[in-house]
């Protein structure tokens, strides 16, 4: 009967000490911080620019398309320019993706940072929290303008 009694209060130690422990979550808003980092808004410029790259040079290609004369010649054009902008198409998905890795490795970095500095268990995205929790994003904000 004693071992029973001590292991219940042993039981009740442990639970309430881990209760006491728990530092609680956090939650980012990832849309907030993306439009307050320089980096991501630059990255974003970047992409968008090769973006228009390529609609130009699609309107120059049916240009060039446009003044020739022959079905031979059409067909020529036609697969050099698919085989030039399939080239350029994986040229910038490849880069959108590199920028779009990047801008988010340092916007979790940053949050890891905010989490170890405001002992918190665990940061969420905003849109899986209902109630509750720590608003970290302008912390987040502010820790990646200093981190420049």
């Amino acid at each position: 009967m004693k071992n029973w009694k001590l292991g219940i209060v042993l039981a009740a130690i442990v639970a309430l000490t881990g209760v006491a422990n728990a530092a609680g979550v956090g939650y980012i808003d990832y849309i907030k911080v993306i439009d307050n980092y320089e980096y991501a808004k630059k990255a974003t410029k970047e992409v968008d620019a090769k973006g228009l790259e390529m609609q130009q040079y699609l309107v120059d290609k049916e240009k060039e398309y446009k003044a020739l004369d022959t079905p031979l010649k059409k067909q020529t054009f036609e697969q050099k320019t698919a085989q030039e902008f399939k080239a350029k198409e994986q040229a910038y998905i490849a880069l959108k993706q590199k920028r779009e890795q990047e801008v988010y490795t340092k916007i979790r970095e940053a949050a890891k940072a905010v989490m170890v500095e405001q002992k918190l268990d665990a940061i969420m995205d905003q849109r899986g929290v209902f109630v509750g929790g720590l608003d970290i994003t302008d912390m987040v904000i502010n820790k990646l303008k200093g981190a420049k």
